[in-house]
This record gives structure tokens, C-alpha cells and sequence, in this order.
């Protein structure tokens, strides 16, 4: 994917948001966007999602299957949890079943039944990550994922980043929490005056290493070596 001469503002006579921004994305590539408040971060990753187009220059070559959450999911809607996510999925394409698997992962089987407008800032988040997630994304927009999630799901986010990425897919994350700043082989982009700064992270090179361990272990061994910065991936 890639931005050619990209500029953006909101109306024609309106400030330049970003100018002239030249980017490539590469498959399998983890992005972490950060700059203050203000700076254009949001509205970088909403040209990247394709939500709004460029004002001036071009995107190209983005991915089939985009996910997209925002900073704020938008709970004004007259749906359950359940009703929203299983509509999302007939939109998708996808098999409601999905569902289930991605609120396990992200602690959020108990929000199933509640309706949007009574969720909390961080149980709204995790529905917008969800969402995001119900067809596996070739490329996945997060804005300010991290905000208000509980520890579990804090540290979950990352592992399911690194399964897609290993699967091929693109990642860009607007992060003021610095949550991914260690991920490995994580390029950063920082966003001020209208301009984004590019550091590229070093991959390193990975091997898949099969460790048998009793059914009764599985958990605790699974947990230490996630928090130690490893994906992990249960076999049948």
C-alpha cells in the first residue's frame, strides 16, 4: 500500500491537516503512530482506512479486507452488543461464530447481552475491536486501542497484532500509550506539523519452536511465554 503526495484538510479554505506525505506500507509490517493531541494521527489512520479520501495526491494498492476502529465507538445505536456484532458479521460475510471466539479473547463475553448505550469507554472499545477483527484483516486500523481496557485484554491486543502480521497482514496503530513501542520489528511513525517521520524496526529473523507440555500446564505455560513477548498458537 501506498500514499503518493498526500495532503489533507477538512474544507477548502480550511488548515492543511497533513502535507505532501509519502508512505509505504508493507505486508506483515506493525506501525505505531504517535504525536500530541491534535497533530493528525486520527485522521491519517482514516485516510488509510479509506473512511475519507485524500484532498490532494493518491492512495493506492490497499488491501481487500480492512479493519477499522475508532477512538470512539459510537454506542448511540439501538442494539445489544449481540445484535450489533451479529449485524456486523451479515456485512462481513462472515460466521457468527466468530463472535464468541473474539469476546473470549478479549474478556468481553459478559457485554454480549448488554445494550451499546449502557457500556462503559473501555467495554465499547473492545466491541469496536471486535468488529474489527470478525474477517481476519489484510490490513487492521487502531485508533488508541488500549484506552480503558483491563490488564488481560492490554495484554492480549498485542499477541492477536503479532498472528496477523505473521499471517501476512498490515497493522497501524495510534498509540499515546506507547503500548507497542517494544513490540519487535515495529516501525514508528511520528506525526507533527503536517508531516509524518518514519523509523523503520529491525525484524528479526523468527523460528517456530514446538513445546509439548502436560493438558493440566497448558494455561500457565501459554500466559509466561506470551508475557514474555512470544505469539503463541494451541494445536488441535
Amino acid at each position: 500500500m501506498r500514499l503518493s503526495k498526500v495532503s489533507f484538510r477538512y474544507s477548502r479554505r480550511g488548515p492543511w491537516v497533513l502535507r505532501d506525505i509519502e508512505l509505504a506500507l508493507q505486508p506483515g509490517s506493525v506501525i505505531e503512530v504517535t504525536g500530541r493531541n491534535g497533530a493528525g494521527k486520527s485522521t491519517l489512520l482514516r485516510l488509510l482506512a479509506g473512511i475519507v479520501p485524500p484532498s490532494q495526491g493518491s492512495i493506492s494498492e490497499r488491501p481487500r479486507v480492512v479493519g477499522y476502529a475508532p477512538d470512539v465507538f459510537p454506542v448511540d445505536q439501538a442494539f445489544t452488543v449481540t445484535a450489533y456484532l451479529t449485524h456486523m458479521t451479515r456485512i462481513r460475510g462472515v460466521s457468527p461464530a466468530a463472535i464468541g471466539r473474539l469476546a473470549e479473547r478479549l474478556n468481553a463475553t459478559h457485554l454480549l447481552e448488554q445494550p451499546l448505550g449502557d457500556l462503559s469507554k473501555g467495554s465499547a472499545q473492545k466491541v469496536g475491536l471486535i468488529q474489527s477483527l470478525l474477517a481476519p484483516p489484510d490490513l487492521l486500523i487502531l485508533d488508541e486501542p488500549f484506552a480503558g481496557l483491563d490488564a488481560h485484554t492490554r495484554a492480549e491486543l498485542p499477541v492477536i497484532i503479532g498472528e496477523i502480521a505473521a499471517n501476512g497482514g498490515t497493522i497501524v496503530v495510534s498509540d499515546h500509550q506507547n503500548q507497542l513501542e517494544n513490540f519487535p520489528g515495529a516501525d514508528h511513525w511520528l506525526v507533527a506539523d503536517g508531516a509524518v517521520t518514519v523509523k523503520t524496526g529491525e525484524r528479526p529473523q523468527q523460528v517456530v519452536i514446538e513445546v509439548v507440555v502436560d493438558a493440566g500446564q497448558a494455561d500457565e505455560v501459554e500466559q509466561k511465554l506470551r508475557a514474555d513477548g512470544h505469539t503463541t498458537r494451541r494445536l488441535p
